[in-house]
């Protein structure tokens, strides 16, 4: 029997970096979670401990935040861009890299240069992959949540031994969006993106009449698809947050979808992918959001 090492990789996870861009007195904020990993030949510090080869994950850690210094870390599709290619250019043994941003959202206070409220767990993402002289980008967002208390549906389903669930014709429907989409072509003005997915995904959210969460899911990554040309496709995972109605017949009420329980656990979990039949060979593209 043979034992050999298998696809591998290395680097520094959750770097925490804050930025102040001043321009006056005015400050512009920029609050990241940056990963990195790097690829390559790195058999010899697997299997004999020898180090030449690896770059150390401190130096990768020292290497983001100097690159903050060094320029504005503008877009975060950009500065992922630049960090990869960063260490595969500047190591001969390094083939690979991945890079991960998250962007956690700041709001100026109004009337204030320098003042800033947090804006909820809502994350912009980023996930870069550098390999073989090619670049491969898929942006998204995390924990967009969502609620609309009425145009939602959910009938007509199986029912045996096991089933409980009441049909409704009218329900809230809430979710927290992960949105993860793949870039194609050239020349992308990530900021515009990014902004215009965000608002496809909520106004078709909003607007489509839904007989099931899988029915909205197909409409947001279609909608999205239709109108925005980089993008070559969408994956989408919504956890259905539950909305109950409670029982107020032991008091004498009736509840006529006035009154609910939002239930935390445990919840369905809606996922799939929209993708065009044309669009271009991802290639590593979703590698980005795996671990090889």
């Amino acid at each position: 029997m043979a034992i050999t090492l298998g696809p591998n990789q290395y680097g520094k996870a959750e770097v925490r970096l804050v930025t102040v861009r001043r321009e006056g007195s005015v400050h512009h904020l920029k609050d990241l979670t940056v990963s990195t990993s790097l690829r390559g030949d790195l058999a010899a510090t697997h299997l004999t401990g020898d180090n030449a080869d690896v770059v150390a994950t401190d130096t990768q850690k020292n290497t983001v935040y100097a690159f903050a210094k060094e320029a504005p870390v503008g877009e975060i599709e950009d500065f992922a861009l630049r960090l990869g290619r960063h260490f595969v250019d500047s190591f001969e043994h390094i083939s690979g890299a991945r890079v991960l941003i998250d962007e956690h959202g700041w709001n100026r206070i109004s009337g204030h240069d320098h003042a800033f409220s947090q804006a909820g767990s809502e994350k912009r993402t980023t996930a870069v992959t550098i390999q073989d002289g090619q670049a491969w980008v898929v942006s998204g967002l995390d924990d967009l949540v969502v609620l609309k208390s009425t145009g939602s549906e959910f009938h007509g389903f199986p029912r045996d031994g096991y089933t409980t669930l009441a049909e409704t014709n009218d329900r809230i429907l809430a979710t927290a969006v992960t949105a993860r989409w793949r870039y194609q072509g050239d020349g992308i003005d990530w900021a515009t993106s990014h902004a215009e997915v965000r608002r496809i995904l909520l106004e078709t959210f909003a607007d489509k009449h839904s007989l099931s969460l899988q029915q909205t899911l197909y409409a947001m990554g279609e909608a999205v698809l239709k109108e925005r040309e980089e993008v070559a496709e969408v994956r989408l995972s919504l956890p259905n947050k539950h909305h109950f109605l409670v029982d107020l017949s032991p008091f004498g009420l009736k509840n006529d979808n006035e009154v609910f329980y939002a239930a935390d656990r445990p919840y369905g979990l809606i996922e799939g992918v929209v993708l065009r039949d044309d669009a271009e060979d991802p290639g590593l593209a979703w590698h980005t959001l795996a671990a090889f």
